[in-house]
């Protein structure tokens, strides 16, 4: 099978034009949010909601999928209620309507994300899939690189024209929702767990193998104490004092991203994931603790190079380690669980990350998250050496 074919390129195309639209928006929404009235914690509590929302969902929508046997309508659907959420953020501030417009961004990311990662794992074989989601992967973040840098352009000229960008943020996103339709497919068989309510996904932990619950319950710790991203990006103009360098770490941190991600597959599917996604612990750990105690805009810029490696020895294969693990015809269900849960702890963590920065400093927020990591990668070193 070609590693690269026709269906994984147009799908990775697509996740690039669509985050390009989500990024031109996400160094820009903390910033526009602070300016428009709304608290650091009121940020949290927005950030996670939204991504509970959206991992909520991938698990009605994984299984649903899985279900009809059938992936496109739920990517189809998926990017365009996150295309038509990007104007909407500009036509009012009230809170009411930004954590409305919000959720729909979020909720298209739960419709297709699921039914999308299948569609790729059905593409790819289990030597390949690393490199298959590592190249997703990388053409989704080097569209989150250009979405901030069109982004930053356009301040520099339009100086604080916070809601133009939300409306210029909608052509990508409509490019993307138009690649889709490029793609066919053939109705599969259907998920062995049968039909039900919006949460009898969580059915698939029955019926998981042993090691797949050991790495959810992994992950989901680590989790449970890694709020938004966005926490990085307020430290990084506490420090600096400028939305162009803020925007310009974010930037460095996708481009590292982008191009350290398909390699990393590469090499997870030569000497094996564990070791691959082990290392990106490590960094990950080192980065919000390097977060904590520095007020040097130089070392905050070597920690998002470092976050980027991070990301790109991570996001892309743990996709690749949990489809591995899935039953075949409910792969979607299994991504669906493992994301749904997660968000349910993101939602906890964005939250506690906002009160405790505005309570206790944010060192202490990155300190916090820094410790959880190190008890996971303890956790993985030794729990699951002993269960093979």
């Amino acid at each position: 099978m070609k590693i690269i074919n026709r269906t994984v390129l147009i799908l990775s195309l697509v996740s690039l034009f669509a985050d390009v639209a989500s990024e031109m928006l996400y160094p820009v929404i903390p910033v526009y949010l602070k300016e428009i009235g709304f608290s650091v914690l009121l940020i949290g509590v927005l950030e996670g909601v939204a991504s509970f929302t959206a991992g909520l969902s991938k698990g009605y929508f994984g299984k649903l999928s899985d279900e009809k046997g059938l992936r496109l309508p739920f990517v189809k659907l998926g990017y365009f209620f996150s295309a038509i959420s990007k104007p909407m953020m500009a036509v009012f501030i009230y809170p009411l309507w930004i954590f409305f417009s919000r959720t729909i961004d979020r909720l298209g990311k739960g419709l297709r994300t699921a039914a999308r990662d299948a569609l790729l794992s059905q593409n790819a074989t289990k030597e390949t899939k690393a490199r298959v989601f590592g190249f997703h992967r990388a053409m989704d973040t080097l569209g989150a690189a250009i979405g901030p840098t069109v982004a930053l352009l356009f301040l520099i000229f339009y100086p604080n024209q916070y809601q133009a960008v939300f409306l210029l943020a909608f052509i990508p996103g409509l490019i993307s929702v138009a690649l889709i339709f490029l793609l066919k497919e053939k109705r599969e068989p259907a998920s062995t767990l049968g039909k039900g309510n919006f949460f009898s996904f969580f059915k698939y932990w029955k019926i998981a193998s042993g090691d797949y619950k050991r790495l959810v319950v992994g992950l989901l710790f680590l989790a449970l104490f890694n709020s938004s991203d966005l926490f990085l990006l307020l430290k990084t103009k506490e420090i600096t004092g400028s939305d162009q360098l803020t925007i310009g770490a974010y930037i460095l941190y996708n481009v590292v991203f982008a191009l350290a991600s398909y390699p990393l597959g590469a090499i997870a599917d030569k000497i094996g994931i564990k070791k691959v996604f082990f290392s990106g612990l490590v960094l990950f750990a080192f980065v919000y603790f390097l977060f904590g105690i520095t007020n040097s805009v130089a070392v905050i810029f070597s920690a998002f190079f470092i976050y980027g490696i991070y990301a790109a020895a991570t996001e892309g294969i743990t996709k690749a380690w949990i489809t591995n693990m899935a039953h075949t015809l409910n792969t979607a269900t299994a991504i669906g669980f493992y994301t749904s849960c997660e968000s349910i702890c993101t939602l906890l963590a964005s939250i506690i990350a906002g009160a405790i920065w505005d309570n206790l400093g944010s060192s202490t927020t990155f300190f916090t998250t820094s410790g959880a990591a190190v008890c996971v990668i303890v956790y993985f070193i030794f729990y699951l050496r002993t269960h093979r």
